[in-house]
């Protein structure tokens, strides 16, 4: 039986540039206010919020995490897993130390083709409150 010489190993070297780049921005994202910035960036740019914590708070430490917000690592990583659907308190909970919390916001213009034409008469139409003229 004849033996062949292994194949020589190749080496990426953009394993090692990502990574120090991963660990640069870990080191970065334990800034609270740099992580409040990148919170408030993902949620600008349409990154679901279970992505961006979860982002975060691996960066920081799943455990380091779990005592600031005091609750236990395993139920941290439960509330950011993209299949669990968390409660608001909880992801209020998890966005405290980053002095956010989740509310809601007036959209000032509709757009899109479900947006609703305003009405041509003058008078304004029925409204939850109020079903009709008043008699």
């Amino acid at each position: 039986m004849v033996r062949r010489p292994a194949a020589p190993v190749r080496r990426v070297h953009m394993r090692q540039h990502s990574r120090d780049w991963n660990l640069g921005l870990a080191e970065d994202l334990r800034d609270p206010e740099f992580a409040r910035g990148f919170l408030l960036a993902a949620m600008d740019e349409g990154v679901p919020i279970h992505i961006a914590l979860g982002k975060l708070i691996r960066a920081m430490g799943v455990k380091e995490f779990a005592g600031k917000v005091r609750m236990t690592s395993p139920n941290v990583l439960r509330a950011i897993h993209p299949r669990h659907n968390s409660r608001q308190d909880t992801l209020n909970r998890l966005l405290k130390p980053f002095r956010l919390k989740l509310s809601l916001a007036r959209i000032d213009e509709p757009r899109g083709r479900l947006a609703r034409r305003p009405q041509s008469s003058g008078r304004p139409g029925p409204t939850l409150f109020n079903e009709g003229p008043a008699s």
